[in-house]
């Protein structure tokens, strides 16, 4: 049958032929054919091409060099130096205009080390990131996430009260190690690794961090002296249930006066966003109001937890307490990974939200240059880790910043604070800061992204609930993980289950469709038409095969003498590659449907696939041109044909 119907169908060369059966009904069914398309094969190129061309898409999806093409050898020296050094490209053409509209207010977040080390993490990170950063937007400093992290990571293994040194030591050189993952991940262009943290699982982490964070704040907010250094929901409230004598009236009553100002300020500027400013100064209003009640009404001899003496002067070198010592190596490495991979994940993904905001482009493998060696730096002078906040950068997108003159105004700012107003602060409330970062990371539980997620996907819901439930009851890292663990594994999944579909013709047209989907598509006499939409390897051919030849016995079982199933047609084109495994897979399921009287019929592989299987083709001959088909309209039109002329 086969052969018959090369005969007649191509000529030597593929293309459609002249009919050897003669007869004039033969004729007329053939003229009433449609005009068969060949399948061709993608032009031949070499090993090392197509090697180069995967490569470039795979590290270089974005062509950054592509403005090179064409230039003159100077012009594009200079557009080298302009493309590390973003500020290079701008300042030329800086304005006071753009001045005054870079001119904003930030405010650095606390983590479990002493308050001047967040002051010092806003000075040198911001300076770096302004010469090397591509967002205009970005505003860089410490955020909670990142510190939360980092501290509930480095108290496991340490006491920040029993050796604060030690601690300071292993912070340093976790910062270190996160800014070497993120610039080598930003050199090696590997930036699509960042991309495991889905969605779901990062507003699951979120909500879980923040609710985390806050209940560490309530040491502060209760005035209690012994407090648990564990993470979780159960220890953390354990701990305040029985510590109920520590608790100070006074200090509860100035938490909930501050945290309700901050609350109310972040409500009207969500409300009314041209009010941005409210939320922008009232922790800086807060902190302010709060020293002076504290100083006027001695409040620190009322049970009132302050600060202390601040010491005044900029970042000192820190290089020489960065420890490499084995003892700790591996914990400061582990640190340095998890917080890295976090943090850049945070500030690509705030950085290219104002970008779209504004219809400009963020490099995101340079954005992770430029934050790794940003903490590199902050490593060497006394800072951690740090990176892109939502919160800050929206005050300066609100504000009207046009460039990244803003990291380098707030820089200014937090220099000026360090040099002559650190005495200012000996008598801020612990308390103030506690209700400024709960303000602050409020907004990271996310509940209409949650809602969307259930309603969308039910699976990315679980993703999201396990990141949630493991970062509350467990840990930060652990949750983190049990969520990228579940994420890869549905990744898995959907490549060793891909999916498959009987299609169906729908009446009046040459187009086939999902039965299950298109309630107007029937099912072809003598045809089981199937589709494959992922690409074929070794970790799906044995389902393949198992789940085909399971349709082709229920077709066959089910079928009738006028129904009897002939053709098994598989529709490649949603299949983008195929590797050693998937051409065997095909050639035994040839082999397979021929044993049973049956042929199959490949219709538009793509051109990875086509050109395997035209390899296989030169070795053994096993898909020649009549079993192959741009359409499944031709396809099903060609075989019918074919079938009424060799009916007996």
């Amino acid at each position: 049958m086969v052969g018959m119907r090369g005969a007649y169908g191509y000529n030597d060369n593929g293309n459609e032929g002249g009919v050897v059966v003669g007869g004039g009904e033969a004729e007329a069914e053939i003229a009433a054919m449609a005009v068969l398309h060949k399948v061709a094969a993608p032009p031949a190129q070499s090993t090392a091409s197509k090697l180069k061309a995967r490569v470039k898409e795979t590290f270089f999806p974005d062509d950054p060099f592509r403005g090179f093409k064409g230039k003159p050898l100077t012009t594009k020296w200079v557009m080298a130096v302009q493309y590390l050094f973003p500020i290079l490209d701008w300042v030329p053409s800086y304005s006071f205009s753009l001045f005054k509209s870079d001119l904003g207010i930030s405010y650095a977040k606390l983590a479990s080390l002493p308050p001047i080390i967040g002051l010092y993490s806003s000075f040198v990170p911001p300076m770096v990131y302004a010469v090397l950063g591509s967002s205009r937007d970005l505003a860089v400093g410490p955020v909670s996430i990142a510190s939360l992290i980092m501290g509930s990571m480095l108290r496991q293994a340490v006491s920040p009260a029993a050796e604060p040194l030690l601690f300071l030591q292993l912070a340093f050189t976790s910062t270190f190690f996160a800014g070497l993952v993120q610039a080598s991940l930003g050199i090696l262009r590997l930036g699509f690794i960042i991309d495991f943290l889905s969605k779901a699982t990062l507003v699951g982490f979120m909500a879980g961090a923040a609710i985390i964070v806050s209940l560490q704040q309530l040491k502060a907010l209760l005035g209690i002296v012994h407090f648990t250094t564990e993470m979780g929901l159960v220890p953390v409230m354990a701990s305040v249930i029985h510590h109920t004598k520590e608790w100070s009236w006074q200090t509860i009553l100035m938490a909930v006066c501050f945290l309700v100002l901050l609350l109310t300020a972040r409500h009207v500027s969500m409300k009314w966003p041209k009010l941005f400013w409210v939320s922008a100064c009232a922790p800086l209003a807060c902190v302010i109001v709060s020293t002076l009640l504290v100083f006027l009404f001695k409040a620190q001899k009322h049970g009132i937890s302050i600060i202390g003496q601040l010491k005044c002067g900029l970042n000192r070198p820190s290089w020489d307490k960065l420890l490499f010592d084995p003892q700790y190596l591996g914990l400061t490495v582990k640190t340095g990974l998890v917080t890295g991979i976090i943090s850049l994940t945070e500030g690509v993904a705030v950085g290219r939200t104002f970008a779209s905001l504004k219809d400009y482009q963020v490099d995101g493998n340079k954005e992770m240059m430029a934050i790794g060696l940003m903490n590199i730096v902050g490593s060497c002078t006394s800072c951690y880790v740090t990176t892109g906040a939502f919160s800050r950068s929206a005050v300066n997108h609100n504000a009207g910043c046009k460039t990244a003159m803003s990291n380098v105004i707030m820089a200014l700012t937090v220099m000026v604070t360090l040099l002559f107003l650190m005495p200012l602060f000996v008598y801020t409330p612990n308390v103030v800061l506690g209700a400024i970062i709960i303000a602050a990371v409020i907004g990271l539980i996310d509940l209409p992204a949650v809602y969307n997620i259930w309603k969308m996907d039910k699976m990315d819901f679980l993703v999201c609930l396990c990141a949630f439930a493991g970062v509350i009851f467990i840990s930060v890292q652990q949750g983190l993980a049990i969520a990228v663990g579940i994420s890869i594994f549905r990744v898995l999944l959907q490549i060793t289950r891909p999916k498959m579909m009987i299609q169906g013709n729908i009446k009046g047209t040459d187009i086939y469709r999902n039965l299950h989907q298109y309630k107007d598509a029937q099912r072809v006499p003598g045809f089981l038409i199937l589709t494959v939409e992922a690409p074929i390897n070794f970790a799906n051919t044995n389902y393949l095969n198992e789940r085909i030849k399971r349709w082709i016995e229920e077709e066959s079982s089910a079928g009738t003498k006028q129904s009897e199933l002939h053709f098994v047609i598989l529709d490649l084109s949603a299949v983008p590659a195929i590797d050693t495994s998937g051409i065997s897979f095909l050639i035994d399921l040839k082999k397979s449907t021929e044993k049973h009287g049956l042929e199959l019929i490949l219709v538009n592989p793509t051109g990875e696939v086509m050109e395997k299987i035209q390899r296989a083709n030169d070795a053994h001959g096993h898909f020649e041109s009549d079993s192959l088909y741009l359409t499944t309209g031709e396809a099903v039109a060609s075989l019918s044909t074919f079938s009424k002329m060799t009916a007996p």
